[in-house]
């Protein structure tokens, strides 16, 4: 018997619970299910360490080992994925202060002596936007305290030529948005701020996702537009109909939306390839 077979015949109960949560109450389709239960399981055969003691090094380390291997980006995608929801999934359930995986990087950074208090917890909450709503660069610096509503779980966005729309945003985002408003003490006016506590700008956005994409380390290219078309594709693979994915985005043209289908095609047709006796 392989390390790996022997390793899913040992029920692990964090791993079972969090699974059953994705089932029970997120609707995760079975596909999803079994390649988040073999993500985890592989993790787990790579590294014993118990899962409320890893740290930021441990999914370093083991991401940067399977990219080595040669594994497709898209798999190291779906590792890098499973383990950031598992570790959302102990953060709010289980108590497990941070996530070590992507989005709690700003809080394990060792800060500047310049820098506000606050200033992690910002862009932990812009990060967490950014893939949660799916804005433009330019829409996120430009957002408002008054437009994010946590009651209706939305952002008013003024997109390109000042066109209107409302974007869901998910609760993760928005606990990590109050949060650093609390800290920041941000009430009105700008949502994301400087140190001088003026608008962010979006260039320094993009700096904040550089900085810590290369101080967690994670073997994948990542800008904020790749942020954005990552919000796209996982809509469409989760059955979002084309026209919601463009109101969402704020495209003029449905035609552009429509790039991101091709993403979503490729992946059927490699999934048909890889699993049809008669592909």
């Amino acid at each position: 018997m392989t390390e790996s077979a022997r390793a899913s015949d040992k029920k692990d109960p964090l791993a079972e619970e969090f699974l059953r949560y994705l089932a029970n109450e997120r609707n995760a389709s079975p596909r999803t299910l079994k390649a988040y239960r073999q993500a985890l399981t592989a993790f787990r055969v790579a590294n014993q360490t118990p899962w409320k003691k890893c740290q930021g090094a441990d999914f370093r380390d083991y991401l940067f080992t399977i990219a080595k291997r040669g594994q497709a980006r898209s798999y190291v995608r779906l590792q890098f994925s499973a383990l950031r929801s598992f570790y959302q999934f102990l953060a709010a359930r289980k108590g497990l202060l941070g996530n070590p995986v992507l989005l709690a990087a700003p809080t394990r950074e060792t800060k500047s002596k310049s820098a506000p208090v606050w200033m992690p917890l910002r862009d932990v909450a812009i990060m967490e936007l950014f893939y949660s709503s799916g804005l433009r660069l330019s829409e996120l610096a430009a957002l408002d305290v008054a437009e994010v509503d946590p009651y209706t779980e939305s952002v008013r966005v003024f997109g390109k030529g000042r066109k209107e729309r409302v974007c869901p945003v998910g609760l993760p985002a928005l606990e990590a948005i109050s949060r650093y408003r609390v800290a920041a003490n941000v009430h009105s006016g700008p949502l994301f701020i400087n140190k001088a506590r003026r608008r962010i700008s979006p260039r320094s956005i993009w700096l904040v996702l550089k900085r810590y994409v290369r101080h967690t380390s994670i073997p994948i290219s990542i800008s904020p537009h790749k942020l954005r078309h990552s919000f796209a594709t996982h809509m469409l693979d989760r059955g979002a109909d084309l026209r919601s994915v463009q109101a969402l985005l704020g495209h003029a043209s449905l035609s552009t939306t429509q790039i991101y289908t091709h993403v979503t095609t490729e992946r059927l047709k490699k999934a048909y390839a890889d699993a049809h006796p008669r592909a």
